[in-house]
């Protein structure tokens, strides 16, 4: 039953994915597309925006193959992890509910991801795990790069937000 359960939630997690970036790339599923979404990036401090979106969507469509098959496990949940940190961040200001583009969806994401990084694939997977001293090499080069876009995003002035006013002289 583990096994069975562990699969099923590698396949929404990584389908889910696939999605996502769809939705990003090329405007599928109701999506902004590549232009759009680059604005956004560019908007909230990660710069060049373009170049940045295509990067999320292939760490997504990567983590999302790798989280699927199992392959070299658990680099995909880890690269989906990273992605929806970086996500949650952007996400922060819209509160916790989905509803008004919040936390709720990309965290959910998160914790799944972490989740099966944790546990691993389970038998039904195709490849081998990962050795765990490069696992852990991994997560801890994907954490230091999620960690810097987020402090990069946070400490970014939006060019929505009012340069602050001057004091007057008196």
């Amino acid at each position: 039953m583990r096994n069975i359960a562990l699969l099923g939630a590698r396949l929404v997690l990584g389908a889910y994915m696939g999605f996502h970036a769809s939705q990003k790339l090329w405007g599928k599923f109701h999506g902004p597309g590549l232009d759009v979404i680059g604005g956004v990036f560019e908007k909230n401090g990660l710069a060049p925006g373009r170049p940045m979106a295509m990067t999320a969507a292939a760490t997504e469509i990567a983590g999302g193959v790798l989280t699927v098959t199992g392959i070299a496990s658990p680099a995909g949940p880890l690269a989906v992890a990273g992605a929806m940190t970086v996500a949650v961040a952007h996400n922060r200001k819209g509160g916790l509910m989905a509803v008004r583009n919040g936390v709720e969806l990309p965290l959910a994401y998160l914790t799944l991801a972490l989740t099966l990084a944790a546990t691993g694939p389970g038998k039904y997977k195709i490849g081998s795990s990962l050795p765990k001293s490069l696992a852990a090499a991994g997560a801890i080069g994907g954490a230091v790069a999620a960690g810097a876009l987020i402090a990069k995003m946070v400490t970014s002035t939006s060019v929505d937000e009012p340069a602050p006013a001057k004091a007057a002289d008196d």
